[in-house]
């Protein structure tokens, strides 16, 4: 696996994220190669995760936009996108099936 998202998925576990997942989309038709998406254990915990990860990346990755709300932080790197979402907000916006449908799309090709 890429270190870059060893090393992101870690901080993310260390700090008690749930259900972190990795798709990897490269060679796809989606303006990232990697995303992430992690479950914090609510609004606090968002933050607090987002916190982790500048701290942990310092140095090592360019943040270039975070969106935060409480629910859902969306992280851009570049060519990797990081989402942290509240339980309720991973529920209701099911990035996995989206991402997945585009995963898939792309090994057909």
């Amino acid at each position: 696996m890429n270190p870059r998202i060893e090393k992101i998925s870690a901080i993310l576990d260390l700090n008690k994220a749930e259900a972190i997942e990795v798709f990897d989309l490269r060679g796809g038709d989606y303006f990232a190669d990697y995303v992430i998406i992690a479950s914090s254990l609510g609004e606090r915990h968002t933050y607090a995760l987002l916190d982790h990860l500048r701290r942990g990346l310092k140095g090592s990755e360019q943040f270039l936009g975070v969106d935060e709300s409480g629910d859902w932080i969306a992280i851009d790197l570049g060519d990797i996108l990081i989402h942290i979402l509240t339980p309720q907000y991973r529920v209701k916006y099911d990035l996995e099936s989206f991402l997945s449908e585009i995963a898939a799309r792309k090994n057909k090709n």
